[in-house]
């Protein structure tokens, strides 16, 4: 049996391209047909997937350990996206589940990635649209994106599966996460002034113009008990929220 990738997915822009492959497995069988033997291809899913980014003289960021090999003239090195001094890189990016570093890929040629079950979503950004991630959902983006972390300034948001600190993208040009879930079972929901409640555990990526609280979904202790909902957050102003409804994960916060 023989691998394949299929292209799923594709955006493109200055200099860079994004591609997202689902792979298969083939098997060749031989069938007798009106007394001819014909070949016939079978291809099965094997629920794995990899990008390839096509560099034309653009660069990119990759999160650490997720290359697997490239080709053409490429040069690569590991950049620090976060300021400060070596502890507290450390302990914002322990809040967040990212590292504090990234790889860094320039030239012309492609860079191609590990092999994952995890779903991917390739987006572009411009400038003002700052997005705040889920946990370790970054994957890459283009070197004119940049990539820092967010310290939200209530101790509370240290007890959700989200944490204490989230990474956040800003900048311009494209970028591309890891989801639990393909791109079409993720939930897009505009807000203009209105209140959104949602289980953080869904949270892929939000507007970080947005205001965020998370609180239990009913006030008192007891009342809590009784419903069985861990933390929400609780999201509001203007700006874009990202959820997935079709996963649900085991919480920190509901345990």
């Amino acid at each position: 049996m023989t691998s394949h990738r299929f292209k799923v997915s594709e955006q493109s822009g200055n200099g860079l391209g994004i591609e997202v492959y689902e792979v298969a497995t083939m098997q060749r069988l031989i069938q007798t047909r009106g007394g001819s033997p014909e070949l016939l291809e079978h291809y099965h899913a094997t629920g794995k997937r990899q990008v390839r980014f096509v560099l034309e003289g653009a660069g990119i960021l990759l999160e650490p350990g997720a290359f697997l090999y490239s080709h053409g003239t490429i040069t690569s090195a590991v950049k620090q996206h976060e300021k400060g001094n070596m502890f507290a890189r450390a302990l914002r990016s322990a809040g967040t589940g990212e590292s504090a570093f990234a790889t860094s890929f320039d030239g012309r040629g492609e860079v191609w990635t590990e092999l994952t079950s995890q779903h991917f979503v390739i987006a572009e950004m411009e400038p003002g649209e700052d997005f705040l991630l889920d946990d370790r959902a970054f994957f890459g983006c283009q070197n004119t994106v940049n990539l820092s972390t967010h310290l939200h300034t209530g101790l509370s948001g240290a007890l959700s599966g989200n944490g204490l600190a989230q990474p956040k993208l800003s900048g311009r040009g494209l970028f591309v996460i890891e989801s639990p879930v393909p791109a079409e079972e993720i939930e897009v929901i505009e807000l203009n002034g209105e209140e959104l409640i949602v289980d953080g555990d869904l949270l892929l990526m939000y507007s970080a113009s947005l205001q965020v609280q998370l609180r239990p979904l009913v006030k008192g202790l007891r009342n809590a008990l009784r419903s069985g909902e861990g933390l929400v957050y609780v999201l509001r102003g203007k700006g874009q929220v990202f959820f997935t409804p079709t996963h649900k994960r085991p919480s920190v916060a509901s345990v």
